[in-house]
């Protein structure tokens, strides 16, 4: 799903913007030989998730914080196969529908465009203009799943897709057996995200391990299943929740990068503790971890 053209972005990306200095390999990758190019790459070597599928309920999707830009990755503009590409300054407004592929097995532990090395089994995404780190909210557009992730990576180099997903997060959204689909992502403002006390009294795990905190504060409280351009989706997921008996549905219309979207929410919601009731329900749906929202 990756080719040479990523490793040749990988090599470009590297350098700071005083030149192209190749920067030190993580520790963990240089404790090792690297393969040669053509091994890593060879279309006889395929790329995939695990010959035995884990249990990966209990990685938690990462929580969107405030992060400084990383020393490699994000040199601009850069040029990949002929085709130039300028780093966005700031992520916020960004969102863009198109085709979402993945990667595995073949570059686990291998490094990223940001140097880090790449997990499959962390939410994580390669983006060819997004800052590095920064964080998305990624939902296929078939079955209404989303995703958090955290961009760390450049790509994918190939015609049509705008973002390349860790296995875990394909696994997520459902598109592992493709290996593509349509999707709509966009981006999170760290900022805005609520900060979590340890040990707040307000602070509630989902019980099956697969989801993030739950923030105390004021306010109503809503969880945002996912967001549509086309109000057609948004309201076909309205019913296949209602039909669930899932209550207090609604849909919201938005305007974001002067374009609108609808959001499919539940809500308000009492408390903190009537929202795993409801995340257990959108689990068993398939639907994956909703985003909190507060609105005062």
């Amino acid at each position: 799903m990756r080719g040479l053209a990523l490793l040749l972005g990988i090599l470009l990306l590297a350098g700071c913007a005083s030149g192209p200095r190749k920067a030190p390999l993580p520790e963990r990758e240089s404790a090792r030989a690297r393969p040669q190019t053509g091994e890593l790459y060879a279309p006889h070597i395929p790329d995939g998730g695990p010959a035995l599928p884990p249990d990966l309920r209990g990685i938690a999707e990462p929580i969107p914080v405030p992060e400084p830009r990383s020393r490699y990755g994000n040199r601009s503009p850069y040029k990949v196969l002929g085709k130039t590409y300028q780093v966005m300054e700031d992520a916020r407004g960004y969102r863009e529908r198109g085709i979402a592929s993945w990667y595995g097995n073949k570059f686990h532990g291998r490094p990223t465009s940001s140097f880090e090395p790449y997990d499959m089994y962390k939410y994580t995404a390669a983006h060819k203009t997004l800052p590095l780190p920064s964080f998305a909210r990624v939902t296929n557009l078939e079955n209404g799943r989303s995703v958090v992730v955290r961009v760390n990576d450049r790509g994918p180099f190939h015609a049509g897709r705008i973002i390349d997903l860790s296995y875990v997060a394909a696994v997520k959204l459902g598109i592992h057996l493709r290996g593509t689909a349509e999707v709509e992502v966009e981006s999170i403002d760290a900022g805005d995200t609520p900060t979590l006390v340890a040990g707040d009294p307000g602070e509630r795990r989902h019980r099956s391990g697969f989801g993030a905190p739950v923030a105390a504060g004021g306010g109503r409280l809503y969880l945002q299943v996912a967001s549509f351009s086309d109000k057609a989706n948004a309201r076909r997921l309205k019913d296949r929740l209602e039909d669930a008996d899932v209550g207090r549905v609604h849909l919201e219309k938005a305007e974001i990068g002067r374009r609108d979207v609808w959001r499919v929410r539940i809500g308000p919601l009492r408390s903190a503790a009537d929202v795993d009731p409801v995340r257990r329900t959108l689990f068993r749906l398939g639907l994956g971890e909703p985003q909190q929202v507060r609105e005062f």
